[in-house]
């Protein structure tokens, strides 16, 4: 099985009719403010070289590297603005001890978008993302908000990210009763070591038609190989580590199953004579939900390496390995549902063929 091999082949992102690459790039390793990203002359050889080939998706966040981010970024798209794809988020505190400069609230996404606009030097965001439910906000104040910037002009799409799926449902179903501005686009974790998505994440999203972004499609860098049994940690700080291992331990994924699961993807590498990050990318790209994984590169050699991951072509064994080594329990309601004496109880012993 191939996967589009050109970020020039664009994909429609979730009901909408906008446009984007088969990988965008994430800008969370633009700046040194947390000691481990790219400095600002590596960050623009890592931006010319995504869009000399075509990518147009480019992902940030107001708070990413403290603001560095999309201050680099304003910078390098200036001369290019009219064929990129701006997408950044609001919700993250920028202020320590104010507690209203994070949330969901309107009064933060507001001064959040006017914060991006100024850091990125632009008029606009193509796409503006919830970063993260609050769980103390209403939907309908966040829904209503994110309509209001999208009519004066300030954002043209909405999206949503890190929030349960019986909320983010409850959310757009109310943007489709009132008549305001969908989400159109849903970011999660989403690789070989974090497939619990697929219970209710993945499907509420292409029920609903939100195109899925996945973060970290590498694992935090445990699918590259990266780290070995030395390193298993179950280090968990509440604040930004200064190291990428750190980081990596506070997501939980430095674990012996993980590293399992690694080792599988290194076998199926070897065969292909790819790298062990193309081939955890493009098994991402195989979920028909997938609009565009997001890629976080901090030199030019790891950007480059990850585009090679439209050009993975797996055989469906390998596919089976590697979904074996992963695969997920069943949860609720599914487990049961599945189970011979519910589907008798459901279908009386007939074969009824289900909607694709």
């Amino acid at each position: 099985m191939t996967t589009s091999n050109s970020l020039a082949h664009y994909r429609l992102l979730g009901r909408s009719g906008l446009r984007v690459s088969p990988l965008a790039l994430g800008t969370m390793t633009f700046g040194s403010d947390w000691g481990w990203g790219a400095d600002d002359a590596e960050a623009k050889r890592i931006f010319d070289a995504y869009v000399d080939r075509g990518g147009n998706f480019i992902d940030t966040a107001v708070n990413y590297t403290n603001g560095s981010a999309e201050k680099m970024l304003g910078g390098f798209i200036k001369d290019k603005r009219e064929r990129i794809v701006l997408s950044t988020k609001f919700t993250m505190a920028r202020e320590p001890g104010n507690p209203n400069s994070g949330g969901n609230h309107r009064f933060n996404l507001v001064r959040s978008v006017e914060a991006s606009l100024r850091q990125l030097d632009t008029d606009r965001i193509d796409l503006l993302h919830v970063h993260a439910w609050d769980f103390t906000t209403t939907p309908e104040e966040v829904m209503r908000a994110l309509d209001d910037l999208v009519r004066a002009g300030k954002i043209l799409y909405v999206a949503i990210c890190n929030t349960p799926a019986w909320r983010v449902a409850q959310m757009q179903t109310i943007a489709d009763l009132r008549g305001w501005s969908p989400f159109v686009a849903l970011q999660i974790e989403y690789s070989l070591v974090e497939r619990s998505v697929e219970h209710e994440l993945i499907p509420m999203a292409q029920a609903l038609g939100l195109g899925v972004l996945p973060w970290s499609p590498l694992g935090g860098g445990v699918l590259t190989g990266k780290y070995g049994r030395s390193d298993l940690t179950d280090e968990n700080g509440a604040e930004i580590s200064p190291t990428r291992k750190g980081v990596i331990a506070s997501t939980g994924h430095l674990n012996q199953h993980a590293l399992e699961i690694a080792d599988v993807v290194g076998e199926i590498a070897e065969e292909l004579g790819a790298s062990r990050s193309q081939v955890a990318l493009a098994w991402t790209l195989l979920n028909p939900a997938v609009a565009s994984p997001i890629i976080g590169a901090r030199t030019l050699a790891q950007a480059e390496d990850n585009f090679g991951a439209l050009e993975v072509s797996f055989t469906d064994a390998q596919i089976a390995r590697l979904d074996q080594a992963s695969a997920l329990a069943p949860i609720f309601p599914a487990r049961f549902i599945a189970r011979p004496m519910a589907q008798q109880l459901m279908f009386g012993g007939a074969t009824v063929v289900g909607r694709r």
